[in-house]
């Protein structure tokens, strides 16, 4: 099978909710690169006026997960407006096996573009700074993968819920942020900023060293997800989960 076979079965799998077999059980030399461009095209099969794209999304931010999975850099997948909650409201069974994790999400009002930028560059292009709320969907059985898998699968993006608050990008240190994952009233999950690469600033540098050898970038009005600040927790029909970052609010999902 072709590339463009391998997207097309992922873009399905994405649509129809239905699970499917990891594609390195039949093509065990898949290559990260070669993910990438499935990733590419099986996104690119879903664009439409209706459905635009708005950014990136970065995966295995944290020290911890890429040891799990044997890597020593984040992977990144991209975003579409049919993403973006507008309600915070799930249907759970409009997913195979949903789960949750808080981050924060950069919005940019500059163009950045290449390799070994710096915090400066970075900030200088960011306009705003939001809380947020990942659900991530693998589209294979059993939720297991391999690290092309899970590349070529749009590293598993399936919705997104920011705040309706946004934030001066120089209003704290957000590698201080704390944020405590509740699930039904029980506190599930804590973590600070400072588990996504040591400050979620270095997520952004980290995608924009990996884009540029796509040719790509941060365009202005993009968003960026930075990664998890804490990990993914499996939620189900009924559930209520909250991330409460203290001061800053707290953003509630109700789980149908």
């Amino acid at each position: 099978m072709t590339l463009f076979n391998y997207a097309s079965q992922v873009a399905t799998a994405q649509k129809t909710k239905q699970a499917i077999e990891k594609i390195t059980v039949s093509k065990p030399d898949l290559t990260v690169e070669q993910a990438y461009e499935i990733q590419k095209i099986s996104i690119e099969q879903t664009l439409t006026s209706a459905n635009r794209f708005i950014g990136w999304k970065m995966g295995l931010t944290s020290v911890a997960k890429q040891q799990q999975v044997g890597v020593d850099s984040p992977i990144y997948g991209r975003l579409t407006s049919s993403m973006n909650l507008t309600k915070n409201e799930l249907t759970a069974a409009e997913y195979i096996h949903p789960r949750v994790e808080a981050e924060v999400a950069f919005v940019f009002k500059k163009a950045l573009f290449g390799a070994n930028l710096t915090p400066l560059d970075v900030w200088d292009a960011v306009e705003s700074v939001y809380l947020a709320l990942e659900v991530i969907d693998s589209r294979y059985q059993n939720f297991s993968f391999t690290l092309p898998d899970v590349i070529a699968d749009n590293a598993s993006s399936t919705k997104i819920l920011l705040s309706a608050q946004a934030f001066s990008p120089y209003a704290l240190d957000w590698s201080a942020v704390e944020v405590t994952l509740k699930q039904n009233g029980e506190d599930k999950l804590f973590g600070q900023g400072a588990a996504v690469l040591g400050h979620p600033i270095y997520s952004v540098i980290e995608l924009l060293t990996m884009l540029e050898r796509e040719g790509r970038g941060i365009t202005p009005g993009q968003l960026v997800l930075t990664g998890g600040i804490t990990d993914a927790i499996a939620v189900e029909a009924g559930d209520v989960i909250e991330a409460d970052y203290g001061a800053l609010g707290k953003l509630t999902l109700n789980v149908k």
